[in-house]
């Protein structure tokens, strides 16, 4: 099964990298309101039914993926074809 984890900031935690984005996009003349950066996660995990495949992939962001503290997670499931 394929899982896609979204990890971002939480709102109202600082993110430098977002600003630096945000900075360079209206030095370049793009008239941008925000930006904030995250990472995008492509897994592809081995278990028997789409709940089991969850749970695997919340204790993945809960341990290792994300840090819960600050940032929020979106995982997605897609059947392997």
């Amino acid at each position: 099964m394929k899982a896609t984890v979204l990890v971002r900031p939480k709102p109202g935690i600082l993110d430098p990298q977002g600003k630096a984005v945000e900075d360079s996009l209206r030095h370049l003349g793009f008239s941008v309101g925000g930006a904030r950066v995250g990472r995008l996660l492509d897994l592809e995990v081995e278990a028997s039914d789409p709940e089991q495949a969850r749970a695997d992939v919340e204790r993945m962001c809960a341990e290792l993926l994300a840090n819960p503290l600050i940032e929020s997670y979106e995982i997605e499931l897609a059947e392997e074809q």
